[in-house]
Order: C-alpha cells, then structure tokens, then sequence
C-alpha cells in the first residue's frame, strides 16, 4: 500500500507552498516525515510534474530518500494512473502536498476501514467534518481505474477524485467523521497568511511534530488565533 502525495509549485493563490519553509523546513518534509509514522502504508510517493518549476520538488524527494513520480502538470489523476500502474498497486491513499499537519493516524484508521471491504473509497471529506488539512481519501485501484477512464472534464483531471463522489453509489464510497465538525479550522496552507498561522503553531511544539495527533494540532491552531485576536 502506498501514500501518494500530490505536490507541484505553480499554485495559483500561493505558488511554492508545498515548499514553503515552515519553522525552517519546507512544509513537504513536515508532512513526509509525518506520514512515515503511519503504519500500514509500505511507501510514500510523491506525484509532482515534469514541468522545470518542480525540479525543487524532486530534489526534496531525492534528499529525504523518498520515491518520486513525475508526471502531466495539469492532469494530476494522470499522475496518479502512472503511479499506479508503475508501482502496480492495488489501492492508494491519496494527500496533497499542502496539508503539512496531517495527522497519520488518520492514513492508518482510513486503511483499516477499507481493509473491511465493501467500499472502493474510503474517506474523511464526503462530507468534511475535520480540519480541512487533516483531508485523507484512500481508493481502490480498479475504482479509480473505470473513474479515470471516464474523466473528460479538465476540473475532474485537476481534482483527481470529483468524479468518484459525484458517482459514488456506483463507487461504493465510505465516509468517516470527526466527533464534532471542525471543518471550519484551517491547517492547510493556501494563502501566505495560512502559512504564518501553521508557522506559529510549529513554533508552540515542544515535542517532536509527529508526536501531536489532529486533535493537538486543533488546539494549539485555537491558541494561535486567540493569541493573535488580543
């Protein structure tokens, strides 16, 4: 099983996100390392372009030792299809490079869930009841197979799993929630101001980041905002 990060630098809001340095480091390291105290995943791929402007990301991947696929800039689910068939898997999960706080026991409880069977994809976001940044889907190879096949939108190749939920009867999606919405807290970084935020919560850790699950990150996020509101 594997975690396939998307990850690109020419976002439109916030170009260079995924590499924006977060008390330091750059945000896709926070989120690599985290992710590899997930359990049950086997391998971290990150799925950038073959476009120049993401050369840094490879670097990145090449320094921490981590794979890395190349693929289409704008069809992202493109990118995923050739990381399916490269590594022939049977299932994925899916993140993006800009949610630098996930927390991976969310990527662990997802897995157990679809080792239940009886869904072709699991997820957190249909509907969102976490912390948008704390976003985990896992879907099954042959679901996403028929999905892609079918995409001719451009929002659905960008987007990679619309179509899924869109047809989700058809997909068999299973859904898991928060124990109360908190999908109004923010801790992915779309804006520079979303970037300072995450920055001061990073900055509150005393113990290593992995160490704080979503449920601290949300607290420490509550500290930040009431600290900067005085």
């Amino acid at each position: 099983m594997a975690i396939v990060c998307q990850a690109r630098m020419t976002s439109s809001r916030l170009p260079g996100k995924v590499l924006r340095p977060l008390a330091g480091r750059p945000a896709l390291q926070y989120m690599v390392e985290r992710l590899g105290h997930a359990t049950r995943p086997d391998r971290i791929v990150v799925a950038t372009s073959v476009d120049a402007s993401d050369d840094p990301v490879a670097e990145l991947c090449e320094r921490l030792q981590i794979d890395c696929h190349r693929g289409p800039l704008d069809d992202v689910a493109g990118r995923f299809h050739e990381v399916i068939e490269r590594w022939s898997l049977a299932a994925f999960v899916r993140v993006t490079g800009d949610s630098p706080l996930l927390d991976p026991r969310l990527v662990d409880h997802a897995l157990e869930l679809y080792a239940e069977g009886g869904a072709g994809v699991v997820t957190n976001v249909f509907p969102s009841t976490f912390p948008s940044g704390q976003s985990v889907e896992v879907v099954g190879a042959g679901a996403f197979r028929q999905a892609y096949q079918q995409m001719e939108d451009a929002y659905d190749r960008e987007h990679v799993t619309p179509y899924l939920y869109r047809h989700h009867e058809r997909f068999g999606v299973r859904n898991f929630s928060a124990p109360e919405d908190l999908s109004a807290v923010d801790v992915s970084i779309d804006t520079s101001e979303d970037a300072a935020l995450i920055d001061a919560i990073v900055e509150r850790m005393r113990e290593p980041h992995s160490e704080y699950g979503w449920a601290d990150v949300v607290r420490l996020h509550r500290e930040v905002s009431t600290a900067a509101s005085r």
